[in-house]
């Protein structure tokens, strides 16, 4: 017998430059393991920002639940570039346009437009300390001085937090967000005391009232070109914070994602692209794939 009968769809995909793979495990019993992560982002051609494992539908969730894994095989709550690429691939083997998903986080509800946008409803920012978390009451969440701080810079040493069903500290930088080596300080600052699961460490820059320039270190994925939550975490507290109205344009390194933060009902909605670039099939135990 061949053993790859067993193996599941493996779709390699971005979104905005996000590395998506989205590995169809619908009617298995078994799990994408963190060794078969770990295994898939040390080749090349499947290196991955977030896996999207995708499950049998049940009754809470009617379009399937989604397992997200980060590149170091830990799970990740959010994850809106790879949620798209989810509904993308759906779409294109049944053509509906409408999605309600649940993940370790809650709903994730999503739409495609007839122009190939996608947009996903990130339900709505949480900004209470304990929720997001941090270790210890900062009095104000809008503005939060790092304890400790790593870098002599002072746009550095003082963030914005929310959570998008994930971490978020977000610094306001004055230049240029690629001035900055986000890669030498990131790492140091997503395993900050501070955040006690850690977090996703955004440089975002406001380049109008309606526009914000964003660079994301990830956590559990590192330096990314896209992060959807991030972007959506950015655009609430430049809005909190009276930087930017509700609706805005983020200018993530590979092109723009639409947030508008919902005044009605308090939700994010992001809208954006979804790219196929492949596909083959994977062992969801071990990581050994073909294209």
């Amino acid at each position: 017998m061949n053993h790859r009968e067993h193996w599941a769809p493996l779709m390699r995909m971005n979104g905005l430059g996000n590395k998506i793979l989205v590995i169809d495990m619908r009617g298995r019993t078994d799990k994408v393991t963190p060794q078969a992560a770990i295994r898939l982002n040390a080749h090349p051609d499947t290196a991955f920002d977030q896996i999207m494992a995708l499950y049998d539908p049940r009754g809470d969730a009617p379009d399937g639940w989604i397992d997200i894994l980060n590149s170091d095989g830990s799970m990740a709550q959010a994850c809106g570039n790879g949620t798209r690429c989810v509904v993308d691939y759906l779409f294109s083997a049944d053509g509906r346009s409408h999605f309600d998903f649940r993940t370790i986080a809650g709903a994730l509800v999503a739409d495609r437009f007839e122009d190939g946008r996608i947009s996903v409803d990130m339900g709505p920012p949480e900004f209470a300390w304990e929720k997001i978390p941090l270790a210890g009451s900062p009095g104000d969440t809008k503005h939060i001085a790092l304890s400790e701080p790593f870098e002599p810079d002072p746009a550095l040493q003082r963030f914005s937090a929310a959570s998008m069903g994930n971490p978020h500290a977000v610094f306001f930088v004055p230049r240029d967000v690629d001035s900055y080596d986000l890669l030498a300080f990131g790492p140091r600052y997503e395993h900050h005391p501070m955040f006690p699961e850690r977090a996703n460490i955004s440089l975002a820059q406001v380049t109008s009232p309606s526009s914000l320039s964003l660079k994301t270190f990830e956590r559990g994925a590192g330096l990314t070109l896209a992060c959807g939550s991030a972007a959506c975490a950015a655009a609430v507290t430049a809005a909190r914070t009276g930087r930017t109205g509700r609706k805005v344009s983020v200018y993530v390194p590979a092109g723009a994602l639409e947030i508008d933060w919902r005044e009605d009902d308090d939700h994010v909605i992001m809208t954006g692209p979804a790219t196929r670039e492949w596909t083959g099939r994977v062992d969801p135990a071990t990581g050994e794939w073909e294209r």
